[in-house]
């Protein structure tokens, strides 16, 4: 039953947040809560020795922050929305589960494990800028305040976690292990998160009227084109440093959950459709991606 669970999730959390998006849209305000579980999880799980951070981390980084800046401010000219979107598709951090795809792919396990790690955690103070300044246009509200508002959203939602992680190691170590050792806890968590924000996400777009569905559909090509781009540099950035899968899962696999929160929070709620369909493109390149592996696996045995 498990198996079958791990292997057909995602289609079956898609599915029901679209075919109960209405229910699932008085939900929302769980997701948060429901990010912080999921990292929380995740932090206990990771070997805290072997987060070692180096030039191929901080380039993967730069893409991240300077990538997503430079998109905007790109395509903002052109339609807004869509800036925003493909914005924070490039903003999002890494997945919480990119250190699991990498092992499954034979990748550096620890890589990106780290990369993943300083990713959320720095998302939670350079988000707030990023999403202050989009925001605060054409906004009667003070920068400084829009700002402060936003970071104290965001950070308890991620550090928090952490800081909760590295406490009860220290004072509670039984119970440590015990969370570390139950890390389908966090699969099943990721889940009904996912469920949530999928169906905020069809709840706002089907409110939406018949002239938005062109930008609708920008919005999802647009999504596809950054995902693939994605993975293709983080596997030549990776390619330099011997790290090709960390570098494809570390800049491909994006942490969407978080993504479509803080589009629908802070941003025009339209453009969450940007990470919501990303959650599809990353699941069928990984699903592709873990079948070659397969497939080579099998020919040489």
């Amino acid at each position: 039953m498990q198996h079958f669970l791990e292997k057909y999730l995602l289609p079956i959390a898609m599915v029901i947040g679209i075919a109960f998006h209405n229910q699932l849209a008085t939900l929302s305000p769980f997701t948060p809560y429901l990010v912080s579980l999921m990292l929380f999880i995740t932090y206990c799980r990771i070997s805290w020795a072997d987060i070692q951070l180096t030039r191929f981390h901080y380039i993967l980084l730069a893409i991240q922050y300077l990538g997503s800046a430079l998109v905007y401010l790109a395509i903002r000219p052109l339609n807004e929305t869509v800036a925003q979107a493909v914005m924070i598709c490039i903003l999002a951090p890494t997945a919480t589960s990119a250190p699991v795809v990498a092992n499954i792919l034979g990748g550096n396990i620890a890589s990106v494990a780290a990369f993943s790690m300083f990713s959320n955690i720095s998302v939670a103070f350079v988000a707030p800028l990023y999403l202050s300044l989009i925001g605060h246009s054409g906004s009667e509200v003070p920068f400084l305040t829009s700002f402060w508002y936003i970071f104290r959203k965001v950070v308890p939602v991620i550090v928090l976690p952490l800081l909760v992680a590295l406490f009860l190691k220290r004072t509670a170590p039984a119970f440590h292990r015990k969370v570390r050792s139950a890390q389908v806890l966090s699969f099943y968590t990721w889940a009904a998160a996912l469920t949530i924000v999928i169906g905020n996400v069809v709840n706002f777009v089907v409110a939406q009227n018949a002239e938005s569905h062109t930008i609708e559909i920008i919005i999802g090509i647009s999504s596809l084109i950054v995902c693939l781009l994605q993975f293709g540099t983080g596997r030549k950035i990776g390619g330099r440093f011997d790290r090709i899968i960390a570098g494809g899962q570390g800049l491909g696999q994006k942490n969407t959950i978080l993504a479509i929160w803080l589009t629908q929070t802070y941003l025009n709620p339209l453009a969450s459709l940007g990470p919501g369909l990303y959650v599809l493109w990353q699941n069928l390149v990984n699903s592709y991606q873990i079948w070659r592996k397969t497939r080579k696996s099998e020919k040489k045995s």
